[in-house]
This record gives structure tokens, sequence and C-alpha cells, in this order.
């Protein structure tokens, strides 16, 4: 616990309260908004992977665990970026107990950057060569941020050009009532598109016409000016 106290010491150090106030208002932290009650220090990603980087080889689940309960967001981002290098370095057992760690403090992971870096590098990456299915149990989850996992997750697949799960989930949240999934899916979809054009076409030729506006934004960004617009105006044909 000696080592917590110096890295909260540090990160505390590099408060500040004017970046602070920038990322409470793009955080959302507002009542009724999607990070409301979320406070932050204002230290930059940058600063926090230097300090995860110095402390990630100190730390274990015991100081960890504080960090991720935490109500200020560089403490959980912190711990986070922790695991995430811990993981890389990490033998098979261990790199399934920060997997199942990862999962024991989910509710910490309640904001899309905690989600997304974190989750392709040990959720995907832990998952890679194993059986996919809670993946779908994830995605069916009331919390938002749970299912933007499971999504975010499986940008590690399309990373090693296995696409079937990103595609069977962005099927399953076709119907999401939040922007936040739909930025979210349309982005790994966009990913497969760079990998596998074809793949992607075909997805989208099935199921465009019921997408989500913004996740199809994003799904298309990188398509050629001309089906881009022939896919927004609803006139593609096979």
């Amino acid at each position: 616990m000696v080592f917590l106290q110096k890295i909260r010491d540090d990160l505390y150090k590099l408060a500040d309260p004017a970046k602070a106030g920038i990322l409470q208002r793009f955080f959302k932290t507002g009542k009724g908004e999607y990070g409301y009650g979320d406070k932050f220090l204002g230290v930059t990603i940058p600063k926090q992977r230097i300090l995860a980087k110095t402390y990630g080889g100190l730390l274990d689940f015991r100081d960890l665990c504080p960090l991720l309960a935490s109500e200020v967001h560089e403490e959980r981002m912190l711990a986070l970026l922790i695991l995430v290098l811990q993981y890389k370095r990490a033998d098979s057992l261990q790199q399934k107990r920060i997997y199942n760690f990862y999962f024991t403090n989910v509710l910490g992971i309640n904001n899309w950057d905690l989600v997304d870096l974190s989750a392709p590098y040990i959720v995907g990456a832990h998952l890679l060569d194993k059986k996919k299915d809670f993946l779908h149990e994830l995605v069916r989850s009331e919390n938002l941020w749970q299912r933007r996992i499971a999504i975010v997750a499986t940008l590690h697949f399309i990373r090693n050009d296995f696409f079937k799960e990103t595609l069977r989930l962005a099927k399953k949240l076709l119907h999401d009532d939040e922007d936040l999934i739909h930025k979210a899916t349309g982005w790994a979809l966009r990913e497969v598109g760079k990998r596998d054009f074809v793949t992607l076409d075909d997805f989208l030729s099935k199921y465009y016409q019921i997408m989500p506006r913004t996740m199809l934004r994003y799904a298309i960004e990188r398509f050629p000016q001309k089906l881009r617009l022939s896919y927004l105006h609803g006139k593609i044909s096979r």
C-alpha cells in the first residue's frame, strides 16, 4: 500500500484545475448525463502512462482495487493502464487472473475512454483464442459500459483478421438506444472495412436501412465518396 499512496501523490501533483473543468464538460458529468458524478483532476493520458510505466510493476490487485473504486476518473484510468501493461507482460495464468479481476471491478469501468483504452487489450486479447460466448451475454447487459466493452473488445480480433464476432455483436446492437453504442459499433465496423472491404460492404448492404444513422456514418467513413453517399441516401442496389 506504500506504492499506492506514492502513485496517488504523484498523480495529484499533476492536477490541472482548468483542464479538469474542460474534461468535466467533455465527458458529460452533469446531472442526467452519461458521466454524471465523475470527478476529474485534469491529468493527461500521456502523463498517466508515464506513471503507469513507473509503478506498474510495483502495484498488485490490493492496490488497484481502491483505484478502480475511486470517484476520481484519473485514478480509475491509471489502474486500467497499469492492468494493460501487466497483462502484456504476464504469463497465461496471470493473464487469466487479470481478466477476472477486470470484470470483478467492472463497475469502475464506467466511461467510454476507460472502456476504449482497456477492453481490446485485456478482454479482446484474452478471448482471441477462446470461446467468446461471454461477449454475447455482455452485449445484452442493461449497463451501457458493459455493452461497449463487448463490441470494443473485438477490435483486438479485427487486428488479427478475425471479423465474425464483431459482425455478430454489431447485428445485436442495431437497435440499441445509446448513441455511445452506435459510435463504438460503427467504429468497429469501420475497422473491419479497413482490412476487408467486401465483408463490411456485404454486412452493410443487408442492414444499413435499419442501422442507426450515427453507426452507419462511422462505418462508412473510409468508403469512396460515391458509395458513401449511396448508403447515406439509401440508393444501394445489388
